[in-house]
């Protein structure tokens, strides 16, 4: 994905005023439109009149526990999404992703889809698809066309809580952080962060990013409860990532990560690792030094200007 680090406005609409019912996304200067609807919503969804465009489609739901996704083209989507539901009685969510203009072609779509089940498969995201579907032969132009809209669409999606497709550069971030923690510290490599509990079999990675998420590493593991009061925001996230991200560890009673899996915070992160609320100043260290976050973030802004 290719971050410019430029900002970006999106406008969402909640169609019925709820916001857990259907929605659009849109994003000013971006052809591409997203409709996202719960299935129990679907008839009215598919009725609307860009449902019957050419795109592409990603089902959202849970089989045997575990949190899977569809991702699918055609060139009705309407017709085609239909058929799928009818097959798939796990699914609780749907997106449908279409173009305003409806210039997108059956060549467009199929590249869309094929590049979708490679970024979902690159973080390991569990997928219902059984197949790797190559991508078509399209000019370099609408190459290039296809992979800017694809970048806004995975902007788009973590805004509308599809939590697929994690940045590519934590992908890269990762692979430096492995590095790292394998031959040693490196002068060119991200910071890896811990947090240990030896007493809960917790211990988790981290590094964070350039955009100032702190993503939690892939095999990580967290607590496999929320222990502290049942009212506080973290308990809500730890509630929803124990259905989407972690996994219970085969090895103990904790909880695996499943994926990376970015946060908005180091205190956030801790927290739903440690299941209780955490200062993540602290109850981060800095691999290698034991510095805790806290004391390598006042190092990286160095001492303030005099008269402050």
């Amino acid at each position: 994905m290719n971050c410019d680090n430029k900002g970006r406005t999106m406008q969402l609409y909640f169609i019925d005023g709820r916001p857990d019912g259907m929605l659009t996304a849109e994003v000013f200067n971006w052809t591409g439109h997203v409709l996202m609807t719960p299935r129990t919503k679907i008839g009215t969804a598919l009725k609307r009149e860009e449902a019957s465009r050419t795109g592409i489609y990603i089902l959202l739901g849970a089989q045997t526990g575990e949190t899977q996704a569809y991702i699918g083209r055609a060139e009705i989507i309407c017709r085609r999404v239909s058929y799928q539901l009818r097959q798939k009685d796990w699914v609780e969510t749907v997106v449908l992703v279409t173009s305003a203009n409806n210039n997108l072609n059956a060549a467009h779509v199929t590249y869309l889809e094929a590049r979708l089940i490679e970024e979902a498969r690159a973080v390991g995201f569990p997928l219902d698809n059984t197949d790797n579907p190559a991508r078509p032969g399209l000019s370099e132009a609408d190459r290039a066309n296809m992979e800017m809209f694809l970048d806004y669409l995975l902007m788009i999606l973590p805004a509308v809580h599809v939590d697929m497709f994690p940045s590519r550069r934590c992908l890269d971030d990762c692979s430096s952080a492995v590095s790292v923690q394998e031959n040693g510290p490196q002068n060119d490599g991200p910071v890896v962060f811990e947090l240990i509990a030896r007493q809960l079999g917790i211990q988790a990675t981290a590094i964070q990013d350039e955009n100032g998420d702190f993503v939690v590493q892939k095999g990580s593991k967290a607590r496999s409860q929320w222990v502290g009061s049942p009212l506080h925001t973290y308990a809500r996230e730890h509630v929803k990532l124990s259905q989407k991200v972690l996994r219970p560890d085969p090895d103990g009673n904790t909880l695996l990560f499943t994926r990376n899996y970015p946060f908005t915070s180091p205190s956030t992160a801790a927290s739903v690792i440690r299941g209780t609320p955490a200062n993540g100043r602290t109850a981060w260290t800095v691999q290698g030094s034991g510095d805790t976050y806290g004391e390598w973030e006042a190092k990286r802004l160095g001492d303030p200007p005099e008269g402050e």
